[in-house]
């Protein structure tokens, strides 16, 4: 299996007694928890199984292309 490592920006924001927190580059990746740690913990679990279900979609979509993308702003 290969693995490879990415980095993404997780965004949390204190809303009443709850954390709240997203990824901002990947749209559908957002969570909640009761701590901090609850709501790393979540949001990570959360990208994982957004980036899964994203790369199964891709094999079932049948022969793609698929290349790096840089962008600045």
């Amino acid at each position: 299996m290969n693995i490879t490592k990415r980095q993404f920006t997780a965004v949390y924001k204190k809303d009443g007694k709850w954390y709240i927190g997203w990824i901002e580059e990947v749209p559908g990746v957002n969570t909640q928890g009761k701590t901090l740690k609850e709501l790393k913990e979540n949001l990570k679990e959360a990208l994982t199984l957004v980036l899964e279900t994203n790369r199964l979609l891709d094999k079932s979509a049948g022969r793609v292309v698929r290349e790096p993308l840089t962008i600045s702003f």
